[in-house]
């Protein structure tokens, strides 16, 4: 399966974002930011990729402005490939 993370510089705000997620049927997990993304706050979102363009909207219509992006997120023989969106 193929996710996508929404990074935040703030755990509020990640924890906020998930909570709207949820309010608006999107299945979310809080799971630890990967390293190799640095400057986030350490938590982040992740969520089904078939979501992506729901999200995109609810991110746009609340204009969060600790957003930091998006990043493609797999996971292939325990190791995590990641791209930023």
């Amino acid at each position: 399966m193929n996710y996508t993370l929404a990074v935040f510089k703030s755990r509020f705000a990640t924890l906020n974002f998930a909570n709207l997620l949820r309010a608006n049927n999107v299945p979310v997990a809080i799971i630890n930011t990967p390293q190799s993304i640095g400057r986030a706050c350490g938590i982040s979102v992740k969520f089904l990729s078939d979501y992506y363009s729901k999200v995109q909207s609810l991110i746009a219509q609340t204009g969060l402005n600790n957003f930091d992006g998006f990043y493609c997120y797999t996971e292939r023989n325990g190791k995590i490939n990641l791209f930023k969106l």
